[in-house]
């Protein structure tokens, strides 16, 4: 069609990082080159036999072939509730304070289109994941960036936010354990956003995909385990990276009542719910053993070290994570983040992320992804060892 033209708003999204990224290697992967893909966060462990059980004999049911419809299965909300009273104790009202979502990704795009009217300043802290930008864009706001430096701890700076940008926020998005840069918020960090929120009436959303991605028993908090923070924010959580259901596609959202009430009025008018047999298969996972749990936490932190102590070897500067499967790794001197993934992949075969991709502050870093055995980590050091920066 030669008439055909994208809209104001996709022409101002930035291509998805990872998309990019996978073009790439599968070019590579085309032309009979054996990468070595530390790029993007993909467990690759399947899911554990015992969710798949629960998911294949939901599948049998005929009432699960209908349209789900709704904030996902009453028993589902009753999971989730029993699950954060025993990791966070927090308490939830399954009725009213819980949604169930197509993957924490899902509601982290459409939140938007509940709250942010055209001009709207959301908070969005990078470098981040692309999606908290991408869906502003979409929804017709403006993106105000908090910087994230190690100097900070990866945490944002509400100080050095002007009081007229905060003043037109609606938004504010936090992520911890953080994505890129895999720092961790405690609940002092927390008490401040609800006191910002407070202030200016803002609506906090807080992105806790990786909870339960953690290392030396250092268990994470909660944003929701804060005095406040109910009244003034919500949490998504995901599982995807904890039971290794990526392509599942379910997570839900809690937290305040009338917050959820506008994302589910959304999403009532543009999805249909989450597959009742998926839901199923979800109960099995909240509910059941957490030893896969475990197991796979136990993994990643052998794969840390392992790439860790290869890094350091080269004389690389490497901050240990104390949470998610991610490495965020100072390059060379005199290189920037593209560049040296570049080089990585030119004369490695090995992908990383540049760290610019998630924003101007991720310049000077590249993100490794722990999702490959250490056996094929050890590989991937041995290649970089050969470049000659």
């Amino acid at each position: 069609m030669s008439t055909l033209k994208y809209s104001d708003r996709l022409n101002k999204l930035p291509p998805y990082l990872f998309v990019e990224i996978d073009r790439k290697k599968k070019k590579l992967l085309d032309e009979g080159v054996d990468i070595i893909d530390l790029g993007v966060g993909d467990p690759d462990y399947p899911t554990p036999k015992h969710i798949i059980a629960a998911g294949k004999k939901a599948l049998q049911k005929a009432e699960n072939h209908r349209y789900p419809f709704g904030v996902g299965l009453r028993k589902l909300r009753e999971v989730i509730a029993e699950w954060y009273k025993q990791r966070f104790n927090v308490s939830l009202q399954p009725d009213s304070e819980i949604i169930s979502l197509l993957g924490s990704k899902e509601g982290i795009g459409h939140i938007h289109l509940g709250f942010v009217n055209p001009g709207d300043v959301v908070l969005i802290p990078e470098p981040g994941y692309p999606v908290y930008s991408g869906a502003t864009i979409l929804a017709g706001g403006v993106s105000h960036f908090m910087p994230l430096v190690e100097e900070n701890d990866f945490l944002p700076d509400f100080g050095s936010i002007p009081d007229e940008v905060l003043k037109k926020a609606k938004l504010l998005f936090i992520n911890y354990p953080n994505n890129p840069t895999a720092g961790v918020a405690g609940k002092e960090f927390f008490r401040q956003v609800v006191d910002v929120a407070r202030k200016y009436d803002i609506i906090v959303c807080h992105d806790a995909a990786y909870s339960e991605i953690y290392y030396d028993n250092k268990k994470p908090v909660s944003f929701l385990e804060v005095e406040g923070a109910k009244e003034v924010g919500i949490e998504f959580h995901s599982l995807s990276k904890t039971y290794n259901m990526t392509g599942w596609r379910i997570g839900w959202a809690c937290g305040n009542s009338d917050i959820l009430k506008g994302l589910t009025k959304v999403k009532e008018n543009i999805d249909s719910g989450v597959f009742q047999s998926i839901q199923e298969a979800a109960i099995a996972a909240l509910s059941g053993s957490q030893d896969c749990v475990e197991k796979m936490r136990g993994i990643y932190q052998e794969r840390r070290d392992v790439l860790l102590d290869g890094l350091k070897s080269l004389g690389w500067q490497v901050k240990k994570p104390a949470a998610t499967f991610y490495v965020w790794i100072k390059v060379p001197k005199g290189y920037n983040s593209i560049d040296t993934s570049g080089i990585i992949l030119e004369k490695a075969c090995v992908v990383t992320t540049p760290g610019v991709g998630f924003g101007p502050s991720g310049e000077g870093y590249i993100r490794i992804a722990l999702t490959v055995d250490k056996k094929r980590i050890k590989e991937a050091v041995k290649r970089i060892k050969k470049i000659k920066w």
